[in-house]
């Protein structure tokens, strides 16, 4: 088996929950299964709840039905402002996006073999963020067996999901405001002859991920940055997010950029600005 985890490197749908602590309300989860496959659906049909959870699941269907209401371009790569969209129809705090999937792989070890593997993807409903994003795989001598060992593994990948989810919330509840600041202007706008944006002295591509490559994601990711008089950037927040350790490698990019801060007739000021980078997958030569 293989596991690769980001943020918060968390255990896997079929929930076998632990009781959160008293001192936070119930939450409400949503399990979403945008892409309908007999796999998934079966996959996503597990979800075992221990009767001492304060996690209240939200009827399926009911969830379902109100997700397909809100139009949503690609489920598994969206805004930050769409998943606190589609959470606000639902009537959840969390939503839970699962996808399965099979394919057939190859090795120098091994010349043929199946892999069966799952992709869970958390969101927060108050932030619109990915809360944690989690890839299990299973590999067999055939796509029925593959299946098999996906399946099986329920009980064991679920430990832990509403402990992670308690983290999520106490993050998000001892959060500062996001602070006021100045966004740039639009490119058409005429308003101001005499600002000049913030600008990185060298561009730094980030790593479109091996985890990404075997996987074939494709995706856009988007980053809001505070660069601050002196060009140093003091905060970044993922406004689309993609998964696939994409997003933590578009931070990492930003973070090691030097900048020249903003300008307005000559004086140096705070700005935020809206990055967006797209990742698709070139084959090696």
């Amino acid at each position: 088996m293989h596991k690769i985890g980001f943020i918060f490197n968390v255990a896997s749908l079929f929930i076998v929950l632990f009781g959160i602590p008293s001192q936070i309300p119930a939450q409400k989860l949503a399990i979403l299964t945008p892409e309908k496959t007999p796999l998934t659906e079966k996959f996503a049909g597990g979800v075992n709840v221990s009767p001492t959870s304060k996690l209240v699941i939200l009827d399926n269907s009911l969830s379902e039905t109100a997700f397909k209401s809100v139009a949503i371009e690609n489920a598994f790569n969206m805004t930050a402002s769409e998943a606190k969209r589609i959470a606000a129809v639902i009537g959840c705090d969390y939503f839970l996006m699962v996808r399965t999937g099979s394919l057939r792989r190859s090795s120098f070890e091994k010349p043929e073999y199946y892999e069966a593997f799952s992709v869970l993807y958390l969101v927060s409903g108050r932030t619109g963020r990915l809360s944690f994003w989690d890839l299990r795989s299973f590999e067999a001598n055939s796509t029925v067996e593959a299946a098999k060992l996906l399946l099986k593994s329920a009980e064991e990948i679920s430990i832990g999901i509403a402990a992670k989810i308690t983290d999520v919330y106490k993050i998000e509840k001892a959060e500062n405001p996001v602070a006021s600041i100045e966004e740039v202007p639009s490119p058409d706008s005429t308003k101001d002859k005499t600002f000049h944006p913030p600008m990185p002295y060298k561009r730094i591509k980030p790593e479109y991920t091996r985890t990404a490559y075997l996987y074939d994601a494709k995706g856009t990711v988007d980053i809001s940055v505070d660069i601050d008089q002196s060009g140093a950037v003091k905060r970044t927040e993922i406004m689309r997010w993609a998964g696939f350790g994409l997003d933590e490698a578009v931070v990492a990019a930003v973070m090691k950029m030097n900048w020249r801060p903003a300008e307005r007739s000559g004086k140096v000021l705070p700005m935020r600005v809206l990055l967006r980078y797209n990742f698709t997958k070139i084959e090696k030569e």
